[in-house]
């Protein structure tokens, strides 16, 4: 009893509060002018970041070691510049003439335009093992002395053999695969090039990392408009360049992310000022509503400007959200409001009244979802954390906005005469139902339960999608383009990279990596492996004395003496071992500036490529397992640096933090409900609803062929929060003295289909988002509060009645929230 003296005192002190901001409503106003300066001046500078990286704490090595690679090396991935439309020749000549032009812009370190094939290829002999070199050495020997005996004339062979081949192909064949021959193409085009597409390309290294959007901009903004002022039109009719990369990308998905969430903000105020407008058939009641709701935003914002001055991809669209959610107390406080002036109350004690239990109920569901959203607080995850902080602030900010304003208001409208339309309460869908479901409230029991629990039986089959690709916008030309530069290298354009110290470490790396692809086998996620220190060969000074000795034997043969089919062969193995040493700095200066750090770092990189797509989680996964952890011969460890492990850490940790959430989330929606309502058997009553309705939500997405992903995962927890408080309305209410169903459930359930429709309206408007992430936000949302309305409306009251009947019937003292036999119609015969 002790808790639910407590809760009346809390009561009446909401109901004196809004009494005295009535009856001195400029004095509310004003401080209200107050907080809504200082919000917007504080929310000011709030920008959208949407890099993954942002994403996770700066704690994990990942983000880490990326930030290390970002201050060596500049960040990972390239400004592509496309040339499209024209002959090959044309591709060509418009490379050469713009690589060299391009290199000189302020923001590009380097151009790379063109395979170190020819390089590769007279020095691919330094790449074979001494021990391969003498099986080469033996063969030419052989050929030597088949040539010996042919030019002896006084030699009769007694069996015609073919002559020992030139061909060293099979000696080739098992050295494919590295660094060397897939960095120069393996023989191909000397262009990045394809004949077939009509398109080359070139790879600009910019200066700068490509996870600072404003320094993205500049650097995209510079090449565009280098090309504008160039005359295209001497490369042929139709010629045209396109740029993508990892820059342009990051550019054009910010955009669509923050065009969708304008669109979202703005939609979803639109839809809220028609349901308004539909709700209450008065523009005044439209503006009472939501200068609260409105005001409660800024607040919450300015909050954020302080606390993290930006958002993130999940609380930018927070304000729509916290919109629909807000007007949700409102249109539950105006109602409650009119009703009682419309049985006669004056404004004050309308006002009184309906903020002493209207107003309470409205506060324990905000703070239901405040601690609902807190759970998700608990995340490591950034986008979740901030999400949960944000969203809980809002909610409660939300209730005081309305307990502050909306009774000055209506103060204000009070003296000038103002009085709320009469609604009929007996008439529309929810008077129908209030009548119907005590005459068929069994049938109504069977049948929801019986679906429920068919959908509910069928949750075990929803799946997670961990491809990240279904969470981008792949229609963007720049991704669409993108796809098409890999083909075209033959290889990854975005490696991950491991960061080393000296040229015995990047070896050592090399090695290790190179190990475990091959322990891996056919299941190795590895492509290659290449680093400056593993592309300049060991031993060089004995295969150099290895290939002079060959090459002399090679040049006493006469080509003209030699097949036609392996004449190249001679040719080329004659050009082959002449080829001399080299060091690291004879490398190809394109390929070297590759693996050198920014300007005034020190250090080396080893770069890993995957033979998997870095966007597939799945894959990810795999590839990142198999590329960290390198422990070397000192003791130290290393892992590799690269976006591809942030998604590997974000799915992981999504992964593993998801249930300890929505337990989380479960537990503190019980317990604050328990404190709250004074009554652990009405909490468990209230959460009844949320809990079935999020059970065969599940079970509905596996059957739709819906699948959770590390965005619209959070949506669970929201729901839990934010469906809640229909429950608590309803026992409020129906617990009341002498309550009547069918009136009060005409009146407390167009209210909260009100509430579940302005709150969803927040969701609905991602659903016609153009970033699939937040589409599938939106329609898991929306979905989620379609099913609430069902079980809250109408399953969960027909329950109400069920368990009331029976315990009348069989004589119980005590009644289910909702009154006795005398208050409800007939039951059904």
């Amino acid at each position: 009893m002790s808790e639910m003296r407590w809760s009346e005192r809390f009561e009446a002190a909401m109901g004196s509060l809004a009494a005295r901001s009535h009856q001195r409503p400029w004095v509310a106003l004003f401080v209200t002018l107050l907080l809504t300066g200082l919000g917007t001046f504080c929310a000011r500078n709030l920008t959208l970041n949407a890099d993954l990286v942002n994403l996770l704490p700066r704690s994990f090595q990942s983000v880490q070691d990326l930030e290390k690679l970002r201050t060596r090396f500049g960040g990972m991935g390239n400004v592509v510049v496309a040339g499209i439309g024209a002959e090959p020749e044309q591709l060509k000549q418009f490379v050469d003439d713009m690589a060299p032009r391009l290199a000189t812009l302020s923001e590009v370190r380097f151009v790379n335009y063109q395979r170190p094939s020819q390089f590769f290829e007279q020095h691919a002999l330094y790449y074979v093992d001494l021990p391969d070199l003498k099986v080469i050495q033996d063969r030419i020997d052989a050929r030597f002395a088949w040539e010996k005996e042919q030019a002896n004339p006084l030699f009769v062979r007694l069996e015609e053999a073919p002559p020992p081949s030139l061909d060293f192909s099979d000696i080739e064949q098992k050295y494919t695969g590295g660094a060397n021959q897939r960095l120069s193409g393996q023989g191909g085009e000397l262009y990045y090039l394809d004949p077939q597409e009509r398109m080359v390309v070139m790879l600009l290294k910019a200066k700068g990392s490509s996870a600072d959007l404003g320094y993205s901009k500049q650097v995209i903004s510079q090449v565009q408009d280098f090309l504008s002022k160039q005359d295209l039109s001497k490369y042929g009719p139709g010629f045209r360049t396109e740029i993508t990369g990892t820059f342009k990308k990051k550019i054009d998905q910010q955009g669509v992310i923050t065009g969708d969430l304008a669109r979202a903000s703005s939609l979803a105020i639109v839809l809220l000022l028609a349901y308004l407008a539909f709700h209450f058939r008065s523009a005044l009641s439209v503006g009472l509503t939501m200068v609260p709701v409105a005001a409660g935003l800024v607040w919450t914002y300015g909050f954020v400007g302080v606390a993290y001055g930006q958002v993130n991809l999940l609380t930018g669209f927070l304000a729509a959200v916290l919109g629909g959610l807000g007007v949700e107390h409102g249109i539950h406080l105006l109602g409650r409001w009119g009703t009682l002036r419309s049985e006669g109350l004056s404004s004050v004690d309308a006002v009184r009244e309906a903020f002493k239990h209207t107003g309470f109920s409205a506060l324990i569901s905000a703070l239901v979802a405040a601690l609902t959203f807190l759970s998700l607080s608990l995340s490591e995850f950034r986008a979740f954390h901030e999400f949960g902080v944000i969203a809980a602030v809002g909610m409660l900010v939300s209730v005081a906005s309305y307990l502050l304003i909306l009774p000055a208001m209506l103060g204000l409208v009070s003296r000038w005469g103002w009085t709320p339309r009469q609604h009929q309460s007996q008439s529309g869908p929810v008077a129908m139902l209030a009548r119907f479901l005590p005459r068929r409230y069994r049938a109504v029991s069977l049948v929801l339960g019986v679906a429920l629990v068919g959908l509910i039986s069928q949750a075990y089959r929803v799946t997670f999608n961990y491809d990240s690709t279904k969470l981008d916008d792949v229609t963007l030309p720049s991704v669409r383009l993108d796809r098409r530069i890999d083909h075209i290298l033959g290889y990854s354009a975005t490696p991950v990279v491991v960061l080393t110290d000296s040229e015995k470490m990047e070896r050592e790396v090399v090695n290790q990596l190179q190990a475990r692809k091959q322990q891996s086998g056919k299941d190795s996620t590895i492509d290659f492996v290449g680093a400056l220190e593993d592309l300049v060969p060991q031993q060089q000074d004995e295969k150099h004395a290895l290939l002079q000795a060959i090459h002399k034997k090679l040049a006493r043969i006469d080509p003209e003496r030699v097949a036609k089919e392996t004449r190249a062969d001679l040719v080329r193995a004659q050009k082959m071992t002449q080829a001399q040493p080299f060091t690291r700095e004879q490398l190809p200066v394109s390929l070297r500036r590759q693996f050198e750090p920014a300007t005034g770092q020190k250090g080396g990189v080893v770069l890993v490529y995957a033979n998997v797509s870095l966007s597939d989680g799945v894959g990810t996964r795999r590839f990142t397992k198999e590329v960290r952890n390198l422990q070397l011969s000192d003791g130290s460890q290393v892992s590799a640096a690269g976006e591809a492990l942030i998604l590997a850490d974000i799915l992981d940790m999504v992964a593993k933090e998801s249930p300890r959430i929505l337990v989380a989330a479960v537990l503190s929606v019980f317990f604050a409900m328990w404190m709250t309502l004074g009554s652990l058997r009405n909490a468990l009553i209230c959460m009844l609803p949320t809990l079935l309705s999020i059970a065969a939500l599940v079970g509905l997405m596996a059957l739709l062929g819906l699948q959770f992903n590390y965005l619209n995962i959070v949506v669970i927890p929201v729901l839990i929060g934010t469906t809640v408080d229909a429950g608590v309305h309803l026992i409020e209410r129906l617990g009341g003295p002498g309550a009547d169903f069918a009136t009060v459930y005409a009146e407390t359930g167009k209210a909260i289909t009100g509430g579940l429709l302005t709150s969803a309206i927040g969701f609905l408007a991602l659903v016609f988002a153009k970033h699939p992430g937040l589409n599938s936000i939106g329609d898991l949302a929306n979905l989620g509060f379609a099913v609430n309305m069902v079980v809250v409306l109408v399953g969960f009251p027909a329950l109400l009645l069920l368990v009331d009947r029976w315990r009348n019937k069989h004589g119980a003292t005590t009644s289910t929230p909702g009154g006795d036999e005398a208050q409800h119609p007939a039951p059904e015969s």
